[in-house]
This record gives C-alpha cells, sequence and structure tokens, in this order.
C-alpha cells in the first residue's frame, strides 16, 4: 500500500506533469519524483515535449545514483516501448528502483505492459495511486486517444442574463481583466483555439497567446471558414503562431495564402461536418481543442456531441438583450437538455468561473449539425 510519502510525492508529480500542458501532443502530459531510499526526494521532471525525453527519464538524471534502491512515483504506467524515444521501463530498471509507484494505466496498444516489465524485473509495482486526480489532469490525451478525436473544451463569456453580446453587437470587453488573462492560460495548454467566420469578421481576433511567461507552443489557431470568405489582412493570418483554414471541399482558395485543409459539407448543406473536421486536426497531433467560437459553433459541436469540457465566465452584468451564449444545440424539450457535472466555482476578479462537463456525453437525444460559420457572433 503506498505511504503517505509516496501520496505527497504523485500530488507533486502531478503538478509537474501540468507544466507540459500544450506541448506534448500527440503524447500524453506525465510528471515523475524520484524518492531516495530514505524516501527524501532525489529528482524530479516532466515530459516537455513529443520527441523528447520522457518524465522519467529527466527525473532520474536528476537524482542520478540516489535512485538505485528508491522509488519512481509517476502519474502514468511506464512505457514499454521503443518510438523516438526508449522505453521507460527499461531505464527505470537500468538505474535500479527498488518500487514504481504510478496512477494511470497507459491505454494505448503499444505502450502498456510497462508495470508487467517492471515486475518481471523484480520490481515492486503499485498503482492506482490518486488515479482520479491525475487522470483529470490528462484528461484530454486519455479522452482522444480511444475516441480518435480531439478533446474539446468550450470556452465562453457571457452577462448573468446569458447574453455573449450587446444588441448592437459590441463585445468587448464582457468580463474584467482577470478572466481574459485566463484565456490566454487556456490556450497555452491547449493544442489548437477555434472560431468560425462569423467570429473573425465581428472581432478579427489574433488568437495567440500573449502575456504567459515562460516557454510558451503556440496552439494552432483554426478557423472553420465553409466558404473561404477570409481576407489577406486577417489577424489569425499574421506570423505570431500557426493556422489552418477550414474550408468546403468545392471552395475557392486561390486568393488566400494559408494553410488549408478542405472537408465535406454537412449533410443538410450548411457549414462542414463538425467530426470530420475533428478527424482531421486529429491526424495532425490535435489532442486539446479551445473552443472559442459563437454561440452557433458552439451549439453545432454541442449537438454532434463534441464538447468534453465547459467553462464558462459569467460577468456581473445585465443587457436584457443581444445574442444568447449558445445558439441551436439540436434540444428541442427540457428533458433532453444536457445536464452538466459542475466541478468547480471559483471567483476571477468581478467574474466567476464554471467549469463543467457533459453529465451524458454520449446521449442519443443530441443529434448532429453542422458546424455553421457564417452565422456566429
Amino acid at each position: 500500500m503506498a505511504t503517505a510519502v509516496e501520496a505527497l510525492a504523485m500530488q507533486r508529480a502531478i503538478e509537474l506533469a501540468a507544466r507540459g500542458l500544450g506541448s506534448t501532443s500527440p503524447n500524453p502530459v506525465v510528471g515523475c519524483v524520484i524518492l531516495d531510499a530514505d524516501g527524501e526526494t532525489a529528482g524530479e521532471g516532466w515530459h516537455q515535449r513529443a520527441g523528447g525525453p520522457h518524465a522519467e527519464v529527466h527525473a532520474l538524471r536528476a537524482a542520478g545514483e540516489r535512485a538505485r534502491g528508491g522509488t519512481a512515483v509517476v502519474t502514468l504506467e511506464p512505457c514499454n516501448h521503443t518510438g523516438r524515444t526508449g522505453p521507460c521501463a527499461q531505464a527505470l530498471i537500468g538505474a535500479g528502483v527498488a518500487r514504481v509507484v504510478y496512477a494511470v494505466a497507459d491505454p494505448t496498444p503499444t505502450a502498456t505492459g510497462g508495470a508487467a516489465t517492471l515486475r518481471a524485473a523484480g520490481i515492486d509495482v503499485e498503482g492506482g495511486l490518486l488515479a482520479d486526480a491525475a487522470a483529470r489532469g490528462n484528461e484530454a490525451w486519455l479522452t482522444a486517444t480511444p475516441r480518435q478525436r480531439p478533446f474539446v473544451t468550450w470556452k465562453y463569456a457571457a452577462t448573468l442574463d446569458g447574453r455573449s453580446a450587446a444588441a448592437d453587437g459590441t463585445s468587448r470587453w464582457i468580463t474584467a481583466a482577470p478572466a481574459r488573462a485566463e484565456v490566454h492560460r487556456l490556450r497555452a495548454e491547449s493544442d489548437a483555439v477555434l472560431v468560425g467566420s462569423g467570429t473573425l469578421r465581428a472581432d478579427d481576433p489574433q488568437l495567440a497567446v500573449r502575456g504567459i511567461d515562460g516557454d510558451i507552443t503556440q496552439p494552432l489557431r483554426v478557423v472553420v471558414d465553409t466558404e473561404a470568405t477570409i481576407t489577406p489582412d486577417a489577424r489569425v493570418l499574421d506570423s505570431a503562431a500557426p493556422t489552418l483554414l477550414a474550408v468546403a471541399e468545392d471552395a475557392d482558395t486561390d486568393h488566400l495564402k494559408a494553410d488549408v485543409v478542405r472537408l465535406p459539407r454537412a449533410a443538410d448543406g450548411r457549414g462542414l461536418d463538425v467530426l470530420a473536421l475533428l478527424g482531421a486536426l486529429y491526424q495532425r497531433d490535435v489532442r486539446s481543442v479551445l473552443l472559442e467560437g459563437g454561440p452557433t459553433l458552439a451549439g453545432a459541436f454541442l449537438a454532434a456531441g463534441a464538447v468534453d469540457k465547459v467553462i464558462g465566465y459569467l460577468a456581473p452584468a445585465l443587457l436584457g438583450a443581444g445574442p444568447a451564449a449558445l445558439a441551436d444545440a439540436g434540444i428541442p424539450t427540457i428533458e433532453q437538455a444536457l445536464r452538466l457535472d459542475v466541478t468547480d466555482l471559483q471567483p476571477v476578479g468581478p467574474d466567476l468561473r464554471i467549469t463543467a462537463y457533459p453529465a451524458h456525453p454520449s446521449s442519443s437525444a443530441l443529434r448532429a449539425r453542422p458546424c455553421e460559420s457564417a452565422e456566429e457572433n
């Protein structure tokens, strides 16, 4: 059974893993703490970038000889395969650790089996320590891998009466500066930021990460622009971050000098197919998407069952008119309302941040609808 010292080390490993958010795809975020034979912290590490050393290797290098006879505490079962780097299970065996404690089993068929390899080498292995907390920190990868589509977080800002803009279309600023700063953190932790052409026309956002210290990997900026109406001078086409335009297969893009992915139109001809879009992003190693589009695009994603997490910023303000934060999501009656499990309520300056997850993300009550980029606000 895990000790109190190992539990504290796992908490630390989960914190370390979070430092890799937005930088490790298509790999998971992983943190590792090496305890020496006396239970003292000898080394720490986290997976920093895909293709680079894994968390265990960083921690073992920091620990040096103190790892021998000690314990490795890691958020994910050590991998058991050779890819761009060697198997972490073998690295731990070679370092002479006596015990390995991990939180979550590796679900991928190529990498799993590390625990069995460690046990076969005579190492004491225990799994499941703080599994829920570790899984939540790695939710994007753990969700995207089996579904073969990115984990989607819908972020929105609204007044207390649910308005995303005023009657005249103005929306800057609904929330105060602290909430807007948090949005840049959310972007930095995501592989891609996604909006539609309606948001582009209304706000001309840049969508790049700003105001975050450290070595930031800029997320891929994705614009759902079915008819390729974006103008070459749009801020999202600047050099601050990479940009991908999602357009219909028959759209004219001769006027654009940008990375374009052509996708099938939705069955009813309005916009693009949501799941086709997410599949194309997954093929580009995107495992997490921050959906910042307007109410129409959010409604389309919800209708398609393609929203995995909701982060709403509510401002203590009333408008009484103007567009709602969410448009038609294919929910005709109160009985079919998409219920959410709220996991966190937090004041952010004068605003309130609500974090929630769909209680039934695969509910048959939701019928797939297109992502209509032309009508967003």
